[in-house]
């Protein structure tokens, strides 16, 4: 097992898998980041087999909030925290340096805690919405897919935070083969599980979304941060969800 599977692996998750490894380099950190996509399924494999095991005990309403409420242990609520940090600052401030402040205020204000529970009730929606033939694909592929989001985001943006942060050290040793490494991955769970149309179009989807993230963070914001990153892999996540049922059945 490398040392940077085990890194993203314990960034990523709340499960421990070794109790060494614990003090990472910079490249190392950047080289976990390829690990991202392939973290991402096995999130998603879990996640699938506890919904296999609800669907027998539990009503649907239930198990699918059961199944958030799995995701967010899994994860420590990392990528909610960013999401209500990201908005809080981007909502609240006027100047750069203003927003990135606010986004480093461990306190969670009106603006953030609307979008966190707006990304929540949307995750429940879709979940609910979901077609049970596109059911297993879209939980094992959705955490793949935000995870990749954040490593590409993270190669074509550079950091907001001069004076460094904790995208700092993961941005500034990441290269395009972590980049290509994670895509490949992703790509071709997206085409096993769904088909190579809807996974180029899933791909094409979340290409154009990051294309437009990166543009008003570099506005806004002057660049990317750790918690721009989280937020990022919530809206590719929802976004999935939502739209992949009318993107399968326009084909």
């Amino acid at each position: 097992m490398t040392r940077p599977f085990v890194f993203a692996w314990h960034f990523l998750t709340s499960i421990p898998i070794s109790r060494t490894h614990h003090e990472p380099t910079a490249p190392e950190l950047a080289a976990s980041m390829a690990w991202y996509s392939t973290i991402g399924l096995l999130i998603g494999g879990l996640v699938a087999l506890a919904d296999a095991g609800l669907r027998s005990w539990v009503a649907p309403e239930v198990g699918n909030a059961l199944l958030i409420l799995l995701v967010v242990l899994l994860t420590r609520g990392l990528h909610h925290d960013g999401l209500a940090d990201t908005v809080d600052g981007l909502a609240g401030g006027r100047t750069i340096e203003d927003r990135l402040r606010i986004m480093r205020d461990p306190r969670v204000g009106a603006f953030g805690a609307t979008a966190l529970f707006l990304s929540l009730l949307l995750r429940y929606a879709g979940l609910l919405a979901l077609p049970p033939a596109l059911r297993l694909p879209v939980l094992i592929c959705m955490p793949a897919l935000g995870r990749w989001a954040m490593v590409s985001l993270a190669w074509a943006s550079p950091s907001a935070r001069r004076e460094g942060g904790l995208a700092a050290s993961f941005l500034a040793h990441l290269s395009w083969q972590h980049v290509l490494l994670s895509s490949l991955v992703l790509a071709a769970a997206l085409t096993i599980a769904l088909g190579g149309a809807a996974a180029i179009a899933t791909l094409g989807m979340g290409t154009l979304l990051l294309v437009l993230i990166r543009q008003r963070c570099l506005t806004l914001l002057g660049g990317v941060t750790g918690d721009v990153l989280g937020a990022t892999n919530e809206l590719i996540e929802i976004l999935f969800l939502l739209a992949l049922p009318a993107l399968v059945l326009a084909r």
